[in-house]
């Protein structure tokens, strides 16, 4: 962000021309958010406070009853022009009183420690005092490329975001903070390597000469636990590939019949040329059973979805994913993270999307790191956050579900971070379509509708 501003500038835009526009596309979705509610904006010394001003102003000139609580005089020669141009009233922070709605402008983006008090102290009686609650930017007391609180910062109802999105706003434990989530656009161009927040995928029906190799054929190991392959393999039939086939074991009794499972030699099985995508890990145990299919699975040339167990196991043979030409994605929740980052070495530092990159760089692979908020990280720098996935998803068996439509995905074009953005939106879908309180398998038969939705 700090970048995209500079190549402003250096284009010729004035930050009060910047600032202007900032504050005026906040001002116009606070004046739709409240209208006339008697309004506290806290303005701090640097740009986030200038914009507070021209927030205020804007207010102002729409008959709300504003008041702006500074603290201290404005250090950037912005931020001075704006208070000049501000005709309201202003009155130092620690003696302000509570409004109803409460508009926070006291530091933005560039916090990297806690506030001290008594300044926090107050900011919090007049957080507390405030019906509505709107951060501008990022809540006062967060560190933005962190998403960490650095103070005991409560819940906004409204944050308005400048520019871009910030780390803070879409990872957690910051991302809980925010509330509902505007973005207002000031012109900054960001470049191909900046995060980007999931945006629903449009996805194509198949053409007339489609069939079922052509939209894709999943293999599946089935290992010591075969209800969970089948959870995967229900899924990607509702992702949209063509063909599911779950490989090695013996078909457990009343396996429905639009579910083919091929007994035998799982080497023979994997070595077929027309599989577009392995998916192995769901059920497949940790005994060296497993890890000789996982060896297997690994000597393929196919592309390949990683989950579960096979995550586990993983460690030992970890340098398998190293040159591979055909894509690999790992589908680690915290718990397995911890092992393969603990496998190839990482220091554990940086934020969530900065830790799940240096693990795709590391290991060759994709990485879906799950969670509240999932990030999707490749070794080419896309990373893409799947913010506040829907609550109900923790439950046993969803993840088996996700693995399955990564896998469809993937074999339906070949393309990893592409495969994980589809699955992920579909997997997120699938849980609002299903409802409340549902099973794996309920989540399973949703997947088809989400992605009714998407073509």
């Amino acid at each position: 962000m700090v970048a995209a501003e500079q190549a402003l500038f250096d284009s010729g835009i004035t930050v009060d021309a910047l600032m202007a526009r900032a504050g005026e596309g906040a001002a116009q979705l606070i004046w739709r958010i409240g209208h006339r509610t008697p309004t506290l904006i806290l303005c701090g010394p640097g740009n986030n406070g200038g914009d507070g001003y021209v927030i205020a102003q804007s207010l102002y000139r729409h008959g709300v009853p504003v008041t702006v609580a500074a603290n201290g005089e404005p250090k950037t020669d912005a931020a001075r022009n704006a208070r000049a141009a501000y005709e309201g009233e202003t009155v130092d922070v620690l003696d302000a009183k509570p409004a109803e709605q409460f508009v926070d402008c006291l530091f933005g983006s560039g916090l990297t420690r806690a506030v001290g008090d008594p300044l926090w102290q107050q900011f919090e009686r007049l957080f507390n005092g405030a019906r509505r609650r709107i951060a501008i930017d990022l809540p006062s007391g967060v560190d933005a490329d962190g998403a960490q609180p650095l103070n005991a910062v409560g819940r906004f109802d409204h944050c308005i975001a400048l520019g871009a999105w910030k780390y803070a706003h879409l990872l957690e434990p910051a991302a809980s903070l925010m509330g509902q989530l505007s973005l207002v656009d000031i012109g900054v161009a960001l470049s191909g390597h900046a995060a980007r927040r999931l945006a629903k995928p449009v996805l194509s029906v198949p053409d007339a000469s489609a069939h079922k190799y052509s939209r894709g054929l999943v293999a599946m190991v089935a290992g010591a636990m075969p209800g969970a392959i089948q959870l995967s393999a229900r899924a990607a039939q509702g992702a949209g590939t063509g063909y599911v086939r779950i490989i090695g074991g013996e078909p457990p009794a009343g396996l429905p019949a639009d579910l083919v499972w091929e007994a035998g030699d799982t080497s023979v099985a994997l070595a077929d040329p027309r599989i577009s995508a392995i998916l192995i890990g769901p059920g497949l145990g940790r005994d060296g059973a497993a890890q000789a299919l996982l060896q297997n699975v690994l000597a393929s040339k196919a592309p390949l979805v990683l989950d579960a167990d096979a995550l586990h196991l993983l460690g030992p043979c970890h340098s398998a994913l190293a040159g591979r030409t055909a894509p690999a994605i790992l589908t680690p929740h915290a718990g397995e993270f911890a092992v393969l980052a603990s496998a190839y070495e990482l220091d554990g530092s940086g934020n969530k999307a900065e830790q799940a990159l240096a693990l795709a760089r590391k290991s060759g692979a994709s990485v879906i790191f799950k969670g509240a908020d999932s990030v999707l990280a490749s070794p080419d720098g896309s990373v893409t956050i799947a913010d506040r996935n829907n609550g109900w998803l923790s439950v046993a068996g969803s993840g088996d579900v996700l693995a399955g439509i990564v896998a469809a995905r993937l074999a339906g074009h070949g393309d990893a971070h592409r495969a994980m953005a589809e699955a992920q939106w579909l997997h997120d879908s699938a849980a609002r379509l299903a409802g409340p309180s549902f099973s794996a398998g309920g989540l399973a038969a949703h997947v088809a509708p989400a992605l009714a939705e998407c073509l």
